[in-house]
C-alpha cells in the first residue's frame, strides 16, 4: 500500500522516543525509538486506520499532501 498522507514526526523528552502524527487520519499516531522505527510504525497504523474504517462504513479521507501550517 502506497502511504501519501503528511507525516508529523518529533522527538518527545518524555516518552523518550520519536512521536508521528498523521493529520489527516483523526487519533492516528505511532512511535519508535529511531525515526525509522516510528515511520515504519506510522506506516502500519495507518494501513490498520484505513482498513478499520472501511470495516466500519466510515469515509476515508484522500491524501492532500503537504498541509500548511503557520
Amino acid at each position: 500500500m502506497s502511504i501519501k498522507y503528511e507525516l508529523i514526526i518529533y522527538w518527545s523528552e518524555d516518552d523518550g522516543g520519536f512521536i508521528v502524527e498523521v493529520p489527516e487520519l483523526p487519533g492516528c499516531m505511532a512511535d519508535g525509538e529511531t525515526y525509522e522505527q516510528a515511520v515504519a510504525n506510522a506506516q502500519r497504523v495507518i494501513e490498520e486506520w484505513i482498513e478499520t474504517a472501511k470495516e466500519l462504513g466510515r469515509p476515508v479521507p484522500e491524501p492532500k499532501g503537504r498541509l500548511m501550517y503557520a
